[in-house]
């Protein structure tokens, strides 16, 4: 959908939102706290929607349209990356409303409407609004069908309504697919946005300039020059508050079904032909659709649940023992997976993903894996200290890419040993990135698609990881691994079967 305030002429001309407002159903939880509504301030403060911006909160508590500005305003106040000024809140303030209700209160709806309307003839939002469902999944359908009956998911003379959907995407493929008919009754495909906030990072979309825009990459990321690949999203935090949430889910269906097989998908998909989103994602669904398990899931994967140890110079206590977590959970923290591609540029490559709570630091990062020079015209004591050259491209944090090659050290003798090459972020661009929620509920407004994946992609994912959760379900609980380590003993045996290791991040 063409934005009226975009340029086309020059790409470097900021795209800003037009008329428009967003209800957040949600907007008293963690993730509206902490990332929604700073998000939405520094898009305000960077001049990226429009004066007139309005936001609703729909919610249970008892807030006047004041109350709730005052909410917003403390967590701007928290949590904006781009400072508070208080002109810039006094502005968004004049656009904030609130909705008491319950999700499947029909007079709630009705007050909504009302709201909305208001919205429109008061602040010019021109009947363009948008639906963010900061919610559980189970509240979906309650949700979809007031906005249905209510008439709040039409749109009319040339205006727009969006549905935004926060992961989980459902738990497996059936209830994806079930979840998608709910949504899909009652918004078309082009107006359901699925976010995944990974791809709003900066240096997800760095990795397709990184390959696409380099003559000198390309032409050996193929099964030719490539060994193997690994990435990995390491987090050396436990589970927090999230016990409700993430026992029953673990780390395969909370991060690897979405966050790294997107990123998979990023590494491994063909060059499309051109970042529009039709053809972005016709690219990455071909890759998911090429990718095979192997044979024995038994030796290639591995699960793991973290257990007490000393991280940060203090001990901190193992899964069993958090706050409202089963004493007989098997429920793993850690997952890793070997995933295998049929197509010509990868045959015989394997990636090897893997993802974890309680490591040795919290670190998310692609690395790309060369084969070993096939001749070297050196003693062997010339080269001991000399391993494969790498890519790595670091999503988080530190953004960057580090390059690995061999290099000669300095002295008399020929001593060949690995040296790295940075490219830092930081360093290299005086413009802090912007936040990944910021650039998603901005392309949201502006109705441009490509970072979002549709459902296509996510039964894909689906289909690579069910029979992966199937199998531990049956044949594998976790493996205990002591916090403050990379895992357990067993994703280590995983990549020592093939003669491979993992990289120390």
């Amino acid at each position: 959908m063409n934005n009226p305030l975009r340029d086309p002429r020059d790409r470097r001309l900021p795209l800003i939102a037009g008329p428009s407002s967003m209800v957040m159903f949600g907007v008293t939880g963690d993730l509206a706290k902490k990332k929604l509504l700073p998000a939405i301030y520094d898009l305000t403060n960077r001049s990226l929607l429009p004066p007139s911006f309005g936001l609703v909160g729909f919610g249970r508590r008892d807030w006047s349209h004041e109350d709730f500005a005052d909410y917003v305003e403390e967590a701007v106040k928290e949590g904006a990356r781009t400072g508070f000024r208080q002109s810039v809140m006094d502005q968004l303030r004049g656009g904030l409303r609130f909705v008491t209700g319950e999700f499947d209160e029909t007079a709630a709806y009705e007050r909504l409407t009302d709201v909305v309307k208001e919205l429109d003839e008061t602040r010019g939002t021109g009947g363009n609004h948008a639906f963010y469902l900061s919610i559980p999944p189970k509240a979906f359908p309650q949700v979809c069908e007031q906005l249905a009956n209510s008439g709040l998911n039409a749109s009319e003379n040339g205006s727009w309504r969006r549905v935004v959907i926060e992961k989980p995407f459902g738990h497996n493929l059936e209830s994806a697919r079930e979840l998608n008919d709910v949504v899909e009754k009652v918004f078309d495909e082009e107006d359901v946005f699925r976010i995944d906030h990974y791809l709003g990072k900066e240096t997800v979309q760095n990795l397709l300039a990184f390959r696409f825009a380099n003559q000198m990459f390309e032409p050996v990321w193929n099964a030719n020059y490539v060994d193997h690949v690994q990435i990995t999203m390491a987090e050396d935090i436990g589970i927090g508050s999230r016990a409700g949430y993430y026992d029953g889910i673990g780390t395969a269906r909370d991060v690897i079904q979405n966050h790294l097989l997107q990123l998979f998908a990023l590494t491994a998909m063909e060059e499309p032909i051109s970042f529009e989103a039709a053809d972005l994602r016709a690219e990455k669904e071909k890759v998911l659709a090429a990718v095979e398990l192997p044979g024995d899931l038994a030796t290639s994967t591995a699960r793991g649940q973290y257990v007490g140890g000393w991280q940060g110079g203090q001990w901190v206590k193992g899964y069993l023992e958090e706050e409202g977590i089963p004493e007989d959970s098997e429920t793993e923290t850690f997952a890793a997976m070997q995933l295998n591609v049929n197509t010509r540029r990868w045959a015989g490559v394997p990636f090897y993903l893997r993802a974890g709570k309680r490591l040795g630091r919290r670190v998310t990062e692609i690395a790309v894996v060369f084969k070993s020079a096939p001749f070297l015209p050196f003693n062997d004591t010339d080269t001991k200290d000399l391993g494969q050259n790498s890519i790595v491209i670091r999503i988080q944090p530190d953004e960057g890419v580090t390059m690995r090659f061999g290099s000669k050290v300095p002295g008399s003798q020929m001593e060949v040993r690995d040296v790295s090459m940075d490219f830092v972020y930081g360093s290299s661009f005086t413009e802090e990135s912007p936040e990944a929620y910021e650039r998603l509920i901005l392309d949201m407004l502006l109705g441009d698609p490509p970072l979002f994946p549709r459902q296509r992609e996510v039964e894909l994912s689906w289909a690579i990881l069910d029979p992966v959760t199937e199998f531990w379900a049956e044949s594998m609980p976790p493996s205990p691994y002591r916090a403050g380590t990379w895992g357990p003993q067993t994703a280590h045996d995983m990549l020592a079967r093939d003669g491979r290791h993992w990289r120390r991040p």
